[in-house]
């Protein structure tokens, strides 16, 4: 049977539903805001978060309100169908088609939760699944921090975003750290404060440089990236383009391993495709956040405890965000928590 089978006709009633807004000064120096949804039924409540990165689009929904015809008895798969063919925007936003994946996910993944409570059952036991510990890693845009955040927790492994402005020293002194388990080459971000320029000099000096870190989202487009790559095609891995399994289908080679993070998914239907086609190809996969706020990472941590819990999972406790992370925060693995009925992470 397949993972999303065993989802989709859970029944899930639905009187009326809130919207809650949350703001944060995050470690990439901007602030954070998503929105929680939180569905009503039966005297209980489903929780999901939007992680839609413009912050006017997390204001125009807030000051609109649950507007959205989701009152009713459904089936899972029908809500979500029925989500799926609303306008939860109104206008088009800025970040486009993404923008509106990641908003369904929050009412998906709301709808789920809720199902499950109303079914006084939790996610791993419906999909037949033991959660197991989560690794994990701390993603920093600058790898500026390292050295301090190693000294106060020295098991600590990240994931950068790597940079045409590092040298043969910088690069050098992070591979010493011995903690870089992944780099982010951001070539497939176009228009973003994030975008770098593909040249095939700084992608050598880190691959080569970085002989044990997955290498994720090079731009194999650009001249001369494919063969300054070729010698590490086995740690090359995928992120911004996997939207839907269409996605890894599409990819330049058959990776070994895939970020799927659930909001750019964008509902559960397309999130399970992808856990079960990986599966049946034999391709490795980790988790990734978007700066969640409320309940988002944990949900995510509890895919990633139930799917891919040994990757290099990009689901720090949120603390690791925030731009001077407190002591005492927990450390790789995260032991599992799911909550002991529906789809939710205790923390």
């Amino acid at each position: 049977m397949s993972t999303w089978a065993r989802l989709a006709d859970l029944p899930v009633a639905i009187e009326r539903y809130e919207l809650e807004g949350l703001a944060r000064e995050v470690s990439s120096g901007f602030v954070r805001k998503t929105t929680v949804v939180r569905l009503h039924g039966g005297g209980l409540d489903g929780v999901g978060e939007d992680v839609v990165y413009t912050a006017a689009d997390h204001d125009a929904l807030q000051a609109a309100g649950p507007v959205q015809p989701l009152a009713g008895t459904w089936t899972l798969g029908d809500f979500c169908a029925h989500v799926d063919g609303l306008d939860l925007f109104g206008y088009e936003p800025g970040m486009g088609e993404v923008a509106r994946l990641y908003r369904r996910w929050a009412f998906h993944s709301a709808a789920l939760d809720l199902a499950l409570r109303q079914a006084g059952r939790p996610l791993h036991a419906v999909l037949g699944r033991e959660p197991r510990p989560v690794s994990f890693v701390v993603s920093l845009h600058e790898p500026d921090p390292v050295p301090s955040l190693l000294a106060r927790y020295p098991t600590l492994r990240f994931k950068l975003d790597a940079s045409p402005a590092w040298d043969d020293a910088r690069i050098a002194a992070l591979r010493a750290t011995g903690a870089v388990a992944a780099i982010d080459y951001k070539g497939l971000y176009r228009n973003t404060p994030v975008d770098t320029v593909a040249e095939p000099g700084w992608y050598r000096r880190v691959a080569e440089g970085l002989p044990d870190a997955w290498l994720e989202d090079p731009d194999l487009s650009a001249d001369g990236i494919d063969a300054v790559l070729a010698p590490h095609r086995d740690r090359i891995t995928w992120d911004a383009p996997i939207h839907a399994v269409a996605d890894i289908e599409a990819l330049p080679f058959p990776p070994r391993m895939v970020n799927i993070k659930p909001s750019r998914l964008g509902g559960l239907e397309r999130l399970c495709a992808a856990y079960d086609y990986c599966a049946a190809h034999g391709i490795g996969a980790y988790g990734g956040g978007q700066f969640e706020l409320g309940p988002g990472r944990g949900q995510a941590q509890l895919l990633a405890a139930l799917f891919h819990p040994d990757g290099p999972n990009d689901l720090a406790p949120v603390g690791f965000n925030l731009p001077d992370p407190p002591d005492g925060l927990p450390t790789s693995p995260l032991p599992p928590r799911p909550a002991a009925t529906g789809f939710r992470w205790v923390d």
